[in-house]
């Protein structure tokens, strides 16, 4: 399926959304099935809004480094292209575990 109109609200094609919605409304989208031949109209809501604050730096680095640290990934036998996808970007196969070692980038 295709998004291939993305509008504000306010804009034309919105204003009844607007009405129905509010300020709860972040945008509508026209998704195109080709496979069915309809068109789908979808709208984004904000649900909830609460306090958030933003992660400290230790909370950063202590992410970031996890985001550096390799990872293990089992990926079937019959699953080629994504092994070869995983090769490239630097995963090495790891025979203990019968899986590959690669970082999370």
């Amino acid at each position: 399926m295709e998004a291939r109109l993305h509008l504000k609200p306010g804009q034309n094609g919105t204003k009844q959304l607007v009405q129905k919605y509010g300020e709860r409304l972040v945008c509508v989208r026209y998704r195109y099935d080709e496979v069915s031949g309809q068109r789908h109209k979808t709208v984004e809501l904000i649900e909830e809004t609460v306090p958030w604050r933003p992660a400290s730096s230790r909370e950063k680095h202590l992410m970031q480094r996890a985001a550096e640290e390799p990872v293990l990934v089992k990926i079937d036998y019959q699953e080629r292209e994504l092994r070869e996808q995983v090769r490239r970007a630097g995963g090495r196969w790891q025979p203990a575990e019968r899986a590959w070692r690669c970082l999370m980038a």
